[in-house]
């Protein structure tokens, strides 16, 4: 049944192979070249749609891919007319300018435009009992796990979160293990330089989130990256001794993955990794007092496993380590 005011929540996995392809406008690097494209809004780009109708445009640039690019809307009084694609009703782009974040560094949920509804990005997970959500930002999204945010969103957008987790084991060469999928990104940054990059996801509603994000395209067009669904802690156990040049342990909160804190994971990660190899370990704020707490017994437990050069990272709030 359809909810009120041209809005429902995705609570189911979509279509599990869905094909994207570059709008017209600017390029952004991680936008791939093919593909029927679909039209993600957030109220960062539908207000301005909005605000085009109120002050009697016919036409307006928005993005129908959460910033990305820009491209020439139509504004027909009964519907919003974007590029090459069907029409979308008045009452959905209103629906999703209701959803706005108090926040200031989030501008509230993602939304896919479907049949005239605004469906707002958000899939229960079977395999966890948790909820899985897309956050728009200024920048790129970010994923939300049982009401934690997996990226900083606070003076630092998503992707140069994720760039600053990269840049702790650079140079980025050879084979690298991403042991946290979530969007994406951080096997998208490592594949620009990495010979491979493995990554694995326990949860496969996060992989449905990401396959609505406009901003995880590469994730699943990119030819360098691997994609593995399990527990981490169990498939790492799987790789050959010394198969990996680089590792980015990127991991959710303690409370939502206790066993990838955990001393065996850690000696997997140590068994893993070439002799030379580089590791880096998100932990948190370390000018926190949790940070803190956190990367202590991180530090302590990455030694026992046998990492040497254990050491805080706070440009990218982590720990890094090599083998």
């Amino acid at each position: 049944m359809r909810t009120p005011a041209a809005t429902r929540t995705v609570l189911r996995s979509p279509d599990p192979h869905p094909v994207f392809r570059r709008p017209p406008g600017p390029r952004h690097p991680w936008l791939p070249l093919k593909g029927p494209s679909v039209i993600v809004l957030s109220s960062l780009s539908a207000v301005p749609i909005l605000a085009a109708r109120a002050a009697g445009a016919s036409t307006v640039e928005a993005s129908p891919d959460l910033g990305i690019s820009l491209v020439p809307v139509r504004l027909a009084p009964d519907v919003v007319r974007f590029p090459d694609e069907e029409p979308v009703p008045w009452s959905a782009v209103e629906a999703v300018c209701r959803h706005s974040a108090r926040d200031r560094a989030v501008s509230g949920p993602c939304f896919l435009i479907r049949d005239g509804l605004a469906e707002r990005i958000s899939i229960y997970s079977e395999h966890t009992g948790r909820v899985c959500s897309l956050l728009a930002t200024p920048g790129a999204p970010t994923i939300v796990l049982a009401g934690f945010p997996m990226h900083r969103t606070k003076g630092v957008d998503p992707l140069r979160d994720t760039v600053l987790k990269v840049q702790a084991v650079a140079l980025v060469v050879g084979r690298v293990l991403d042991t946290t999928t979530g969007l994406g990104y951080t096997a998208i940054e490592a594949a620009r330089t990495a010979a491979e990059v493995v990554t694995v996801e326990l949860d496969p509603a996060v992989l449905a989130v990401a396959r609505l994000n406009p901003w995880s395209r590469e994730l699943l067009e990119s030819k360098a990256i691997t994609q593995l669904v399990g527990d981490s802690a169990e498939v790492v156990t799987r790789f050959e001794d010394e198969s990996f040049a680089r590792i980015v342990h990127d991991p959710p909160t303690v409370s939502l993955a206790g066993e990838l804190y955990g001393g065996a994971f850690y000696r997997e990660l140590h068994r893993v990794l070439k002799r030379g190899g580089r590791l880096f370990h998100y932990v948190g704020d370390l000018d926190s007092g949790l940070g803190r707490r956190v990367a202590g017994g991180v530090v302590r437990r990455l030694k026992d496993a046998g990492f040497t050069q254990v050491r805080g990272y706070p440009r990218a709030f982590g720990v890094v380590a090599v083998k």
